[in-house]
């Protein structure tokens, strides 16, 4: 049996990013079948997909729907007209069975289900393929999978798997290329779950709030795979990579130990490190810390759940810039209570964090199995029957997004180290530039000041 993974994201501002949840999909799926990914970067138009498809002729095609939009206020964009375009190519080349998984399509299985006219869908984790597949191919209700959704599913289960993973990256594959030659950056996952609750975000309900580890030296085994296949860096991708401390200096002994030589980073939550925390990760390597800070207001990050105070986001600031790291702060405002007030604290405090860039988002996006989802819901931002597929951003009764916009563009004052919503124009005129000149990495530490 043949089957043919698509990643569908072609989102490049700031970068482009790997496809990892495939890699894992493929190594559940094994030597029983024959597994070809497609990655729609490698291609220019559609039609080459068309002809790819066609060619390889699969039985079955499943597509990862990472991003449903771009998340930005100011400039917008949803993505489910291009999903649709795909759709639409592969039907007119392949009689294969549809089924859709991926992070974005985790939280909107129903919505895309329905829009997009596919056969079948998995929510959370794509391990669960392989299940899938031997029911059709027995003939089995295959409804009765944890996880498997039909566009006739009224209860979906949710659950986390907790069965062994394995990665099965290719060096030889054709897209990795893409990656290599464009920023020089692949990706590694240290654990799945996250035990914070902040009340925007959808990492819990996507993989559970139980951490899960993956042992330190098969992670550290992996870095030094993606480094012998030519990483310039390695971006880590759990929701936060300190959120077990313990975990995460187990990890950075480990990449000493196999020898990784070459830069990391990854998200962390600003909070209290342990003595020489970062410092013990330089060591390991680690180069940029991107913190989830989200406000400098105390009583924003209440409102937001946050599990920590803006006393120990300087904390950890300070402890990173002590062991010479590049440091990004990312800001989510105009939450739940957010007002002149708090925003005002919020831009006072980030003229004390010294040598960092800054990333300002203004307006949370509303996604469902949040709690912010929840205040919407009663302030009646938005309806229980509302589809929130096309972009829903929360919106304060205490201050306009135009203000927010307005009061952060005033105090930065023209800062090149102020990224005002995705930063898309200052990142899509310079950093093209950097990767075209052989930079690697992020490049965001190119505009601190």
């Amino acid at each position: 049996m043949k089957v043919l993974l698509i990643s569908a994201n072609t989102l490049r501002i700031p970068y482009p990013v790997y496809p990892l949840g495939l890699d894992y999909v493929a190594g559940a799926l094994g030597s029983r079948y024959q597994t070809k990914i497609l990655d729609l970067n490698e291609f220019g138009d559609l039609g080459e997909v068309g002809t790819f498809i066609r060619e390889f002729a699969p039985d079955f095609v499943g597509i990862s729907i990472r991003n449903i939009d771009n998340t930005d206020t100011i400039n917008s964009r949803g993505f489910l007209a291009e999903y649709q375009n795909l759709i639409h190519q592969i039907r007119e080349n392949s009689q294969a069975k549809l089924i859709l998984g991926g992070s974005g399509f985790t939280v909107f299985p129903v919505e895309f289900l329905q829009a997009l006219d596919v056969d079948y869908g998995i929510v959370g984790e794509g391990e669960r393929l392989p299940l899938l597949l031997e029911a059709l191919e027995k003939n089995k209700d295959p409804k009765a999978i944890p996880g498997i959704v039909t566009k006739e599913a009224v209860h979906i289960s949710y659950e986390t798997w907790n069965r062994a993973v394995k990665r099965n990256f290719d060096p030889t594959s054709s897209h990795i290329q893409i990656y290599l030659s464009y920023g020089g950056m692949l990706n590694l996952q240290t654990k799945r779950g996250c035990p914070f609750q902040c009340s925007y975000c959808t990492y819990p309900h996507i993989e559970g709030h139980r951490m899960r580890f993956f042992p330190p030296d098969e992670i550290a085994q992996k870095a030094r795979e993606l480094q012998d296949a030519g990483a310039k860096y390695i971006f880590i991708t759990d929701s936060a990579f300190n959120a077990s401390y313990e975990q995460s200096l187990k990890v950075a002994e480990a990449f000493i130990k196999a020898r990784v030589s070459i830069p990391w980073g990854g998200f962390f939550a600003p909070t209290i490190p342990p003595q020489d925390y970062y410092q013990k990760l330089a060591d390991a390597g680690l180069t940029h810390v991107e913190f989830g800070t989200e406000s400098l207001s105390d009583t924003m990050l209440t409102n937001l759940q946050k599990p920590f105070v803006t006393g120990d986001v300087f904390n950890a600031h300070h402890q990173a810039l002590r062991a010479g790291l590049y440091i990004a702060h990312y800001f989510l405002l105009g939450g739940p209570g957010e007002n002149k007030q708090t925003l005002q604290d919020t831009l006072n405090g980030v003229d004390k964090l010294e040598k960092s860039v800054f990333f300002f988002f203004c307006g949370i996006r509303i996604y469902p199995h949040t709690d912010l989802y929840n205040v919407a819901l009663r302030e009646g931002q938005i309806q229980a029957s509302q589809s929130l597929l096309q972009p829903v951003f929360y919106s304060s009764p205490h201050i306009s997004g135009k203000e927010i916009m307005q009061m952060v563009e005033n105090h930065a004052n023209g800062r090149f180290n102020w990224l005002i919503g995705a930063g898309e124009t200052k990142a899509t005129r310079v950093l093209p530039k950097l990767y075209e000149r052989g930079f690697t990495g992020p490049l965001w530490e190119h505009l601190i000041q």
